[in-house]
């Protein structure tokens, strides 16, 4: 292919804006896979002495830019996920120790995230 030199800035232009452009969908879409994929580990990891908190997690895309998106995980219960990662006091007195179970997986994926784009984008 030969570019005349008065069309090699643009030609120059095009090829980047092109890049940036497919970088910016591999990274849009890694980032829902990851909100999908950690509603996925938490309703495994959740406790699920009565069943419904566990299956209440869901991904909701909040916002979707030009250069990614931001993706919100949260439970449909949603004041029992504080009470029961942290740990809550008891009526009667004394506490109740907390389930880790949110914290875990958001290093795991937030992990995951960084790696699974870099192997996008070199494909």
């Amino acid at each position: 292919m030969k570019i005349k030199a008065e069309n090699l800035a643009a030609t120059v232009e095009k090829a980047l804006s092109d890049y940036v452009d497919d970088v910016n969908d591999v990274v849009k879409q890694e980032i829902k896979d990851a909100g999908k994929e950690a509603v996925k580990e938490l309703k495994e990891k959740s406790p699920k002495r009565r069943g419904k908190y566990a299956k209440g997690w869901r991904s909701t895309v909040q916002k979707e830019t030009a250069v990614g998106a931001e993706v919100v995980v949260h439970n449909k219960i949603y004041g029992l996920t504080h009470l029961l990662e942290k740990g809550h006091a008891k009526r009667g007195g004394g506490r109740v120790e907390g389930i880790p179970h949110i914290a875990p997986v958001e290093e795991e994926i937030t992990g995951k995230l960084s790696d699974e784009i870099e192997k996008e984008l070199k494909s």
